[in-house]
């Protein structure tokens, strides 16, 4: 099968705001519509509270909408157990009229530090069984989303969450709401979770040849459920580092790592995506995923000044890496 249109996104900084102490809307604002300008297809923001702290993604990601025309926002990635369940479903129902139709919720169900652990704790959140916990919120979030539709329950019954009266909360602002990717692992269980729940995979695997191998398990198993082969978009979130300069772009990206999360390149190179160097050689890293069957690429630029490199990766990286994905062949996928 042919592939569908590949599409790239960045990364709003606010995460890299709370790192500098620089909490502000209008320079995201300018860093969203800028990368509208530039050619970008999406523009993602990512959540926490006290773990690697940052301002709200919804909020931040409404103003977003709300300051831009065609491009896609979205979370990358929410972390919904943060929420009441009926909070966050009426949020995000609220969110995706204001992005009117250009809204997609990657979510994750908690990422294994010990921060995140004391982060669940501070709102009274379980972090034993938090991949059943996301499962069933995201059943639950599509029933409400569904409740004001002709024969379609108004409760919801699960092992952790039970509510009554869905239907009045608001209906989202495409029928049936946002498309949920999950972000994880290549793990079987992921993968059999993707394929048969989710509408995208969002890993951040640091091997292409095994993004290949689980893309294709993931059409795999979306078949024997039933579903097309193409009914999950495969995503990517990917960090770079662009200069031409490597030695300074690694040295970069080695500081901004370790204010992201305290920890060192080495160390979390093994389990997530990482490029540095000149803009034809991340895009050359990225054109790897691409061929593995990658079509929606989150990028996040590792710098904690990134603006500056916003135009080169727009006007170089952009381009040669789009010219990778009309030349692929394999895969198949949906926007």
């Amino acid at each position: 099968m042919s592939p569908g249109p590949l599409r790239i996104g960045i990364l709003l900084p606010t995460r890299e705001q709370a790192i500098n102490g620089t909490y502000a809307a209008a320079p995201l604002l300018d860093f969203a519509r800028r990368a509208e300008a530039l050619g970008f297809d999406s523009l993602w923001a990512g959540d926490s509270l006290t773990a690697r702290p940052r301002l709200d993604p919804l909020v931040v990601l409404a103003a977003a909408a709300a300051a831009t025309e065609r491009i896609t926002v979205g979370t990358a990635a929410l972390t919904p157990a943060l929420r009441h369940p009926l909070i966050g479903a009426n949020m995000i129902s609220s969110l995706s009229h204001v992005a009117a139709g250009r809204l997609v919720l990657g979510l994750g169900s908690g990422f294994p530090m010990p921060e995140t652990e004391e982060e669940f704790a501070s709102v009274g959140a379980s972090f034993q069984g938090r991949v059943g916990r996301l499962d069933e919120i995201t059943a639950l979030w599509r029933t409400a989303w569904h409740s004001g539709e002709d024969g379609e329950p108004t409760e919801f019954q699960g092992r952790f969450w039970q509510a009554d009266n869905l239907d009045r909360l608001p209906s989202p602002g495409t029928a049936g709401g946002p498309p949920l990717w999950l972000a994880g692992s290549d793990t079987p269980k992921v993968l059999a979770r993707v394929a048969t729940r989710y509408d995208g995979w969002l890993p951040f695997l640091p091997d292409a040849d095994a993004y290949g191998r689980a893309r294709r398990r993931v059409a795999e198993l979306a078949e024997e459920a039933g579903r097309a082969a193409d009914a999950v978009t495969p995503a990517l979130y990917a960090t770079v580092t662009v200069n031409s300069d490597e030695q300074a772009a690694k040295a970069e990206l080695e500081h901004y790592i370790s204010h992201y999360y305290g920890r060192s390149l080495d160390q979390m190179r093994s389990i997530q995506a990482y490029a540095w160097g000149s803009a034809e050689k991340c895009a050359e890293w990225l054109g790897e995923y691409v061929r593995a069957g990658a079509r929606h690429l989150v990028v996040r630029i590792g710098s904690l000044d990134p603006e500056p490199q916003l135009k080169e990766i727009a006007e170089v990286l952009l381009p040669a890496v789009r010219a990778l994905g009309n030349a692929t062949t394999v895969g198949s996928t949906q926007p």
